[in-house]
């Protein structure tokens, strides 16, 4: 197949072009593209093996496992080249990719992994960002070279074979026939898991977590509680994912671990929306990505970039940098773009482009919390559109808590307690991000932003908005905050602006609703440095208030 060569030649060429466009911007500080290596591709022979020839039945029954593996084996073995997984319906276990094989699946053709929990054994692997034990993913490969899956077909995970689901996320009559399937019902009857086995891991604290002295073996009582990503590449250089969709995890869709030189091209993200952990794609620790032309509608974070969690993250100390993600669209998800919440390695040099959120439910998702430690730091974001976000259009949070974005009917939160701790290397830090040209129509909140008291958000430039939404912009503990050109129109006046123990802020040609209540509200004696130009205050009701210690020396306008 002479294809993988052609195809070789246009993405170099693809990328080539578009760094060229986007050099013009090089001395712009908000848009270094320039700085970016080209990623590199995975190059196949043309010689292609086709699963049939090796026993494979298109019957929707017959378990292929065998034969597929055998097929991926024996191309590897011969100098690789293309897997052919021809139109039909193929059910398999587990498959193990090789280096040098670019996985195709045909118009049609649908690699379905099958319900049975037998088929998947227990492995050490990574969970969430710390070692842990877990049913072996459908697809995954380590230490591999030159590997791809591209074509038109579809892959799916069968993942509602596995998956707990919150009973307020169905109406009553899925819930009603969800009961009926079997499984069992959490204490307070909220949660159906899929067994006993499944309901025995959730009371299970860090449940798959390797132990010191545990083996394997050692987690057989709660095997269908440890659900596996869908995808999972691991240590492996030159990979391409094009065309194909990714569907119906039992968790995250895909997720590139420690992996060099990734391209995801026109690719299909699915899940359902209620799918706990039902993430798109989970870049962790991964160095030269680009990320392209893809859909993604899912049950959890969309396109999201991590590094590690806590300690083990810091020890690995393997950032995830120089990615471009552009020409994306998000429907559902916790968030369109998102960084965190295992981020322990730290993120650099990532640039975002020309994508659309639709519903998602947060835009621009940057999440953390206290003991992750790591440092996530040039961010170059623009071009973004937003359509009925349900939370924030764009949030920065030191407080994650593991919780959906958006609460459920009824459910009650209450804000975190602020107290100021010592910096130490668990600390993390959120600093230098750049975001441009963004508009939102509708959402919860424009903008929040919320760092620890020991270690605020700082250097955050965000201009050129037009931000709809019901309440307006809210800084926590935040310096050399940065807006400019930013109109927000919100249907809540009073305040536009909450600004909570924040410094050094700057509010250049800053618009916002005709005869609003009260623009800014400052609160905390460590709210200092607050400085307005350009900004049309004739028509407000009032123009601040000063509250909590806060002194009304800390505004400025000019």
């Amino acid at each position: 197949m002479k294809h993988s060569r052609i195809l070789r030649t246009i993405v170099i060429a693809s990328q080539l072009i578009a760094l060229k466009g986007y050099s013009q911007n090089a001395n712009d500080q908000s848009w270094p593209i320039a700085s970016l290596p080209a990623v590199e591709t995975p190059v196949f022979k043309a010689d292609t093996f086709n699963i049939v020839k090796y026993g494979a039945v298109n019957d929707g029954t017959t378990i292929n496992t065998n034969s597929i593996n055998t097929a991926i084996a024996e191309c590897s073995k011969n100098g690789g080249g293309v897997v052919l997984i021809p139109t039909g319906l193929w059910v398999t276990g587990p498959v193990e990719l090789k280096s040098n094989v670019n996985l195709h699946l045909q118009s049609d053709a649908v690699l379905s992994f099958s319900r049975d929990f037998n088929q998947y054994k227990l492995v050490e692997t990574n969970w969430e960002g710390l070692a842990a034990v877990r049913n072996q993913s459908p697809i995954s490969g380590t230490n591999l070279v030159n590997v791809a899956i591209t074509g038109k077909g579809i892959i799916d995970g069968n993942g509602d074979a596995w998956r707990m689901v919150k009973k307020e996320k169905l109406t009553d009559s899925q819930w009603k026939k969800l009961l009926a399937s079997g499984g069992a019902l959490s204490e307070d009857k909220k949660i159906w898991y899929p067994s006993e086995k499944s309901l025995k891991g959730s009371k299970i604290k860090g449940a798959g977590v390797i132990a010191p002295g545990k083996t394997v073996s050692d987690y057989e009582d709660i095997k269908d509680f440890l659900r596996p990503n869908l995808l999972v590449l691991t240590k492996c250089n030159k990979v391409l994912l094009e065309g194909v969709v990714f569907q119906n995890s039992p968790a995250w869709n895909v997720h590139p671990l420690m992996c060099e030189n990734l391209t995801v091209r026109d690719v299909h993200v699915k899940n359902p929306w209620y799918a706990q952990n039902g993430d798109g794609i989970d870049v962790e620790s991964c160095k030269n990505v680009l990320i392209e032309n893809s859909v993604f509608d899912v049950g959890d974070d969309g396109i999201c970039i991590k590094s590690g969690r806590d300690e083990q993250g810091r020890k690995r100390g393997m950032p995830t940098e120089n990615v471009l993600i552009r020409n994306c669209t998000v429907y559902h998800a916790h968030g369109g773009f998102v960084v965190g919440s295992e981020m322990s390695g730290g993120a650099k040099n990532l640039f975002v482009t020309d994508c659309t959120f639709m519903g998602t439910d947060i835009g621009l998702r940057f999440k953390t919390t206290r003991g992750r430690g790591g440092i996530v730091e040039n961010v170059y974001i623009r071009n973004i559109t937003m359509k009925d976000i349900p939370g924030e259009a764009i949030l920065f949070d030191m407080y994650y808590e593991a919780k959906d974005p958006v609460p459920l009917s009824g459910e009650q939160r209450e804000a975190p307690k602020v107290v100021k701790l010592p910096v130490t290397e668990a600390t993390p830090q959120f600093k230098n991000f750049y975001v441009k040209n963004v508009v939102c129509d509708g959402a919860e909140k424009a903008i929040f932003v919320r760092g620890l008291p020991e270690m605020n958000i700082h250097d955050i430039y965000l201009e050129d908005m037009t931000l709809q939404a019901k309440k307006g912009v809210e800084l926590e503990e935040a310096s050399k905050i940065s807006l400019k050109n930013v109109r927000v129109i919100t249907k809540e006046t009073k305040p536009v602006v909450h600004i909570l123990n924040s410094n050094s802020l700057s509010f250049d040609k800053l618009s916002f609703n005709d005869n609003s209540d009260l623009l800014f509200s400052v609160n905390g004696d460590r709210s200092t440095n607050i400085n307005v130009s350009n900004t049309n205050t004739k028509n407000l009701k009032s123009l601040a208030e000063f509250n909590f210690g806060a002194n009304k020396k800390a505004l400025k306008i000019k």
